[in-house]
């Protein structure tokens, strides 16, 4: 069963790798044995990431600064990944932000924004890297989307219509690849200790997320660690078009 979780030699390709989320997998990715690719816009943080992924592992680790509200970026990105292993096993579409915004306060460039980013770039990336994953008739997909692309709250219009959406991308991108041994995940975190919820709420809004928990708390990046080895590895070659919803039992209190 162990050897279920093993990958070995499994290349991984984590977008906004270089901190929260994105890094936690990344290393844990690299813990079990894949070589990692990683990218963020910002290169110092990218080469502090690298150094703590590998630290201690006969991985090979690599980086690419890449705006993914670029489209070129995006392209470029997947070619060098491609250039610098050879292939792309499993893809973690991680990157993505927040711009809070009512929905009468709906700014276009913010709107637009955040649709490229943590949309639109997900298809450009997963479209880009699968047909070299259908030869090999092997790969793992996994968009990260959120407690709130299954509910709400106020001011979250961009975001959560996004990561929503990416469940939907998720679930049709399953059925095109399932013929082809290709799974297509999404994770939804809930209350995380990540840098974008912790900059858009005050002391109030972190301790009613916190208390809307069964735990009482919020999550700690590594906590996401085993659902992503679990949806990148054989040991979830049978869930495909599914969410996994990581969330410290959030969504199981009613009122």
């Amino acid at each position: 069963m162990k050897n279920r979780f093993d990958l070995t030699n499994r290349v991984a390709l984590v977008t906004g790798g270089s901190k929260g989320l994105g890094l936690a997998m990344a290393r844990g990715l690299a813990e079990h044995g894949a070589h990692i690719m990683i990218c963020s816009r910002n290169e110092e943080e990218l080469k502090a990431a690298a150094d703590h992924i590998r630290d201690g592992l006969p991985v090979q680790v690599d980086y690419l600064p890449v705006d993914m509200t670029d489209r070129e970026g995006v392209k470029a990105l997947a070619r060098v990944a491609l250039e610098r292993f050879e292939k792309v096993d499993i893809l973690i579409n991680n990157a993505g932000s927040n711009i809070p915004q009512p929905i009468d306060q709906v700014q276009d460039e913010d709107w637009d924004r955040i649709l490229e980013l943590n949309l639109t770039s997900i298809m450009a990336l997963t479209r880009a890297l699968v047909p070299q994953m259908k030869i090999r008739r092997w790969g793992r997909i996994i968009h990260i989307s959120s407690v709130l692309g299954l509910g709400s709250k106020e001011g979250r219009n961009a975001y959560s219509a996004t990561k929503a959406a990416v469940i939907g991308l998720a679930k049709a991108s399953a059925l095109d690849l399932g013929p082809y041994g290709i799974t297509v995940n999404c994770i939804a975190p809930g209350p995380f200790l990540t840098d974008l919820p912790m900059s858009l709420l005050d002391e109030q809004g972190k301790q009613s997320f916190a208390a809307r928990t069964a735990l009482g708390r919020w999550g700690q990046p590594d906590e996401l660690v085993g659902p992503a080895i679990l949806l990148a590895s054989e040991a979830g070659s049978y869930i495909t078009g599914e969410v996994l919803l990581v969330d410290g039992g959030a969504f199981a209190r009613a009122l």
